[in-house]
């Protein structure tokens, strides 16, 4: 009986190129380091998109608090020349009144802060350097337009009731001026309100809170 000898299956002995494991490994990582790099470019993409948005943001909410600060501005100078010209002889004169002589110094108060912060933010986003550094400008800001705002709607409190009293008596020129003062300085206090609420929002989102 003869030994079979003959494997009748003979492996090769080598392997097709095309099925190598170095190949298959090869082709194995060149489809993720080319969607690696796809994720990276998109990510970058979005990354400048997001820091662009946050730019235009800040640069709209310097704008619009720059505008309502010029805003507050001109109604406290309205609001305490108006209230400093009102003598008309007699008891017709602002300063025979604690009230009024009153919201005439906090118009003037609100009168100085509002230009310092006009002329500030002006020179800032001109391109020149905001002499209060960052971390504290934004507390100044928001602290400085809630004690302005506070001050301007306790000197309405005060003189409102006064003035609703002289009216119901007589209604004259002094009454008139008087009233015309307390609407500017009204004014003032909304927008050095609405200021305030864009201070706080950017205090908010600063990243030391």
């Amino acid at each position: 009986m003869a030994a079979v000898t003959d494997n009748p299956n003979p492996m090769p002995e080598t392997l097709p190129e095309s099925s190598a494991p170095g190949d298959l490994e090869k082709g194995s990582g060149a489809a993720p380091t080319s969607g690696a790099t796809t994720v990276e470019g998109g990510g970058g993409e979005a990354a400048a998109a997001a820091v662009v948005r946050r730019w235009k943001r800040e640069d709209l909410l310097d704008r619009a608090t720059l505008l309502l600060r010029a805003a507050a501005w001109l109604f406290s100078v309205i609001s305490f020349l108006v209230m400093a010209a009102n003598k008309h002889g007699d008891w017709k004169e602002f300063e025979n009144y604690e009230e009024y002589r009153y919201i005439v110094s906090i118009g003037v108060l609100s009168f100085l802060y509002s230009m310092a912060q006009v002329i500030r933010h002006v020179h800032r986003l001109s391109g020149g350097t905001d002499p209060i550094p960052a971390r504290f400008g934004v507390i100044l800001d928001f602290s400085g337009d809630q004690v302005t705002a506070y001050l301007l709607m306790s000197a309405l409190s005060a003189a409102i009731p006064i003035t609703n009293r002289m009216r119901e008596g007589v209604d004259n020129v002094f009454t008139d001026s008087s009233a015309a003062s307390i609407s500017m300085a009204f004014f003032a206090f909304i927008a050095l309100a609405l200021s305030s609420l864009i201070s706080g929002f950017k205090l908010c989102k600063q990243p030391y809170i």
